[in-house]
């Protein structure tokens, strides 16, 4: 007997999903179960928020889409957070969630509301399990959630339909589209034209390399045509940051902006590779006047944002894209930026950011990075300590740093870092949080315990929303509802199964860090105890 679930567990198997994460309820066992039999591991969280993190991990270190799972009612009530997060940071999720049947629905009341109406403006489509139509609905679903801009697709799967036996089910074949180069035609010669006659273009990279697996073409062509590369925080490593052309992550820093946008006002092109603003803050909302500076970009999916104007626009692959611009415009220019002007930017910027402190975040973020690997993967809370760790922070390679980027939300550092370990037990992983952050999500340490991963947690102890705080201050505001007690988070760690430890220098944060990076199993958590208004003219 094949039922329902079986083909919905086996096409995403056959995708390459490989975990599933959630809470269970009456109304998703058979999917459970069906997912479990089908190969994937089911991994049991304490909040289907961190869960969906979890899964988001899992993409970065497969390229597989990431699965969740929710039982009706409360339990798609508490994902809504992250399935708005994977829609704005262009994550690929399916979203499985039980239901009641039709029928039952309608004289039924008790945990039931309409799944789909809540989720319909932060997916990409939302889909009902039909009898008879598995293979189709689930096709459609790994499709959507990979093409063009990635992000969450839900699947309403009613009970009866789960376990219902199907017909001898037919191979799922998501739709996988050719690299579309840009077309010949005026807009291709506007843009060749253009490339040629620049003696400053600059390139902005964003997400959608990454989604394309475009990141060792868009590095090629940045080096063979000797342009400079800036990132959005999240794209950070297309062009490894040790490269002469990379000027590091942009959009959350207004010291960093202070440096990047006069180098933008100064570039006689702009190229935008993928590059999409959701990362960006105000500073980045039009920060060119397209009459002025030309701008070409080549893009994934068309843009309704309004953040920024282009000369000419090309929709498809990013790297064929930009082949074709730089193919046709003759030998590359050895004189790009000739006066230094990119070279000057660069270095400014690493005096800015540079950390000469005996302890401090920044003493503590420079300690793990020079003792992780390249291969390593740091994770990042939202909060004060994202935007400085951003800034100092070398990716030698992409997804080097994974944070919520687009929203913004706390409580995800601890479950990303878990679930791209899962997925790549072979690398290291570490996860920066605020006091704060953490403190949302006490109970995923228990999950992170019972998973027995070797995984280094460093968070930083201030007793205070200290982004808020700095605003406040900055606003002139009294102190309101931003500081809170302190935790003892060695002792919590050790009573949760995992070792503790509390650091206030960097000899002491060297060593904890050295010896968590060396653990085989369970998890150490570093508290950095780096005291009140520690951001303080920082980034």
């Amino acid at each position: 007997m094949t039922t329902a679930a079986d083909i919905l567990a086996q096409a995403l198997y056959d995708a390459g999903c490989r975990h599933a994460f959630g809470i269970p309820g009456g109304e998703v066992l058979t999917v459970m179960h069906a997912l479990s039999d089908a190969g994937l591991d089911f991994t049991l969280t304490k909040h289907e928020n961190s869960a969906g993190f979890m899964a988001e991990g899992s993409y970065h270190a497969s390229g597989a889409p990431g699965v969740l799972i929710a039982t009706l009612g409360p339990g798609v009530a508490n994902a809504v957070n992250v399935i708005a997060n994977a829609e704005q940071d262009r994550v690929p999720l399916i979203f499985l969630t039980g239901c009641v049947d039709e029928a039952t629905a309608a004289g039924y009341t008790h945990q039931v509301f309409d799944h789909r109406a809540l989720l319909d403006p932060i997916t990409k489509a939302s889909f009902t399990l039909t009898d008879g139509a598995v293979e189709t609905i689930v096709a459609k679903a790994l499709t959507i959630a990979m093409e063009g801009r990635p992000g969450p697709v839900h699947i309403d799967v009613p009970m009866s339909v789960a376990g219902a036996d199907q017909p001898e089910p037919r191979k799922i074949v998501p739709v996988h589209y050719a690299p579309a180069a840009p077309a010949p035609g005026p807009d291709l010669e506007k843009a060749c034209d253009l490339f040629a006659s620049a003696e400053r273009p600059l390139l902005l990279a964003g997400l959608e390399v990454l989604a394309q697996g475009g990141e060792e073409g868009v590095a090629d062509f940045a080096r063979e045509h000797r342009i400079p590369v800036i990132t959005t925080y999240k794209a950070k490593g297309i062009l490894p940051e040790g490269d002469p052309l990379s000027l590091g992550g942009a959009g959350l820093s207004p010291l960093a902006d202070e440096h990047l946008l006069p180098l933008v006002a100064q570039a006689d092109l702009i190229l935008l590779a993928g590059y999409d603003p959701i990362e960006m803050r105000q500073n980045w909302c039009r920060p060119w006047d397209p009459e002025k500076v030309p701008v070409i970009e080549v893009t994934a999916a068309p843009n309704h944002h309004g953040m920024h104007d282009a000369s000419v626009t090309f929709v498809g692959h990013i790297v064929s894209g930009l082949q074709a611009i730089g193919g046709h415009s003759g030998a590359s220019k050895a004189e790009h930026w000739s006066g230094g002007e990119a070279a000057a930017v660069r270095e400014s910027l690493r005096a800015a950011f540079r950390t000469n402190e005996d302890w401090g975040p920044g003493a503590a973020i420079e300690e793990v990075r020079r003792l992780l690997p390249a291969d390593g993967v740091a994770t990042a809370d939202s909060g004060a300590h994202r935007i400085l760790l951003s800034q100092l922070w070398d990716c030698p390679q992409p997804r080097g740093l994974l944070q919520s980027s687009g929203l913004c939300t706390m409580g995800c550092a601890l479950p990303i870092a878990m679930g791209f370990k899962l997925a790549a037990p072979e690398r290291p992983v570490v996860a920066f949080t605020g006091d704060a952050g953490l403190e949302m999500i006490l109970g995923e340490l228990t999950t992170l315990r019972d998973l027995k991963l070797p995984l280094v947690v460093v968070v930083f102890v201030d007793r205070s929303l200290a982004l808020i705080e700095l605003k406040q201050r900055g606003q002139g505001l009294r102190n309101l509802a931003v500081d809170f007690g302190g935790t003892d988070f060695p002792a919590l760690a050790e009573a949760l199964g995992g070792r503790g430890i509390a650091v206030d220098n960097r000899a002491d944060m060297a060593v904890a860090v050295e010896s968590g990076l060396a653990s085989k199993e369970g998890f150490t958590l570093i508290a950095a105890e780096i005291g009140e208004r520690a951001y303080d003219g920082r980034f």
